[in-house]
């Protein structure tokens, strides 16, 4: 006998539940466990989604989108390559690549992240959290806007634990904020706010594609070929 259709509401209540876990256990409890966690936690969003009725549609992963984002993503990498090439190459952009998170870092260490744990560690489980499965069920109780809205919200403040150390990492931002218990608390609501309006335009790219691939691919773009440009720089 088939299981009856979670409600949509329980089911995003479920998926916040989710994240709110993984977040501590990611950032505070099991930090070296993060790759198992992330495929664990997507796995359980996805299949929360679908038991209470979604589809690969719904979570931007039809199949008869795939193609087209899989040209949005092309076209977005190139884009954020050139302009990550353009900011190296200026002095008064190139000193934002500095990062601390690099500097221990060899060949195979910067390979790693860019092809594991930016994709898996960081891109698969947020794009699927906050453009898939929460998207789509906020989509089903608020209008488009307020769904993109709300999830962006959510995923800014999923970034309260990891930009605690931010201003470490980042020697301009220290700099800039201070090394002070309250620049910290600067850098972190500035991650937040960033982060939650980056998330509207992951959004928006998600709708516009039609697919998650798109958001998935500009995620990844920042994200990893920051870290490959910064190692690159460092001096």
């Amino acid at each position: 006998m088939p299981l009856p259709l979670l409600p949509t509401r329980t089911a995003l209540v479920a998926a916040v539940a989710v994240l709110v876990l993984v977040n501590l256990l990611n950032n505070r409890w099991a930090p070296s466990w993060i790759l198992l966690t992330t495929v664990v936690a997507s796995a359980v969003l996805v299949a929360l989604l679908f038991w209470a009725g979604g589809s690969w549609q719904e979570l931007g992963l039809g199949a008869n989108t795939l193609a087209n984002g899989a040209r949005w993503a092309v076209t977005l990498i190139g884009i954020v390559a050139a302009v990550y090439l353009c900011a190296a190459l200026l002095p008064v952009t190139r000193e934002l690549f500095e990062d601390q998170r690099t500097n221990a870092l060899d060949g195979s260490g910067i390979a790693f992240e860019v092809l594991v744990a930016v994709p898996v560690g960081t891109v698969l489980l947020e794009e699927i959290a906050f453009r898939g499965v929460l998207l789509a069920l906020l989509r089903r109780l608020r209008t488009a806007t307020t769904a993109a809205v709300l999830s962006s919200v959510l995923f800014g403040l999923w970034h309260i634990l990891p930009s605690l150390n931010l201003g470490r990492d980042k020697p301009t931002l220290g700099s800039l904020f201070g090394h002070s218990a309250a620049g910290a608390v600067l850098v972190d609501i500035g991650a937040v706010l960033f982060t939650a309006a980056a998330g509207c335009l992951l959004c928006w790219l998600r709708d516009r594609s039609g697919s998650l691939l798109a958001p998935m691919a500009l995620h990844w773009a920042v994200n990893a070929l920051g870290y490959t440009v910064g190692f690159l720089l460092r001096r």
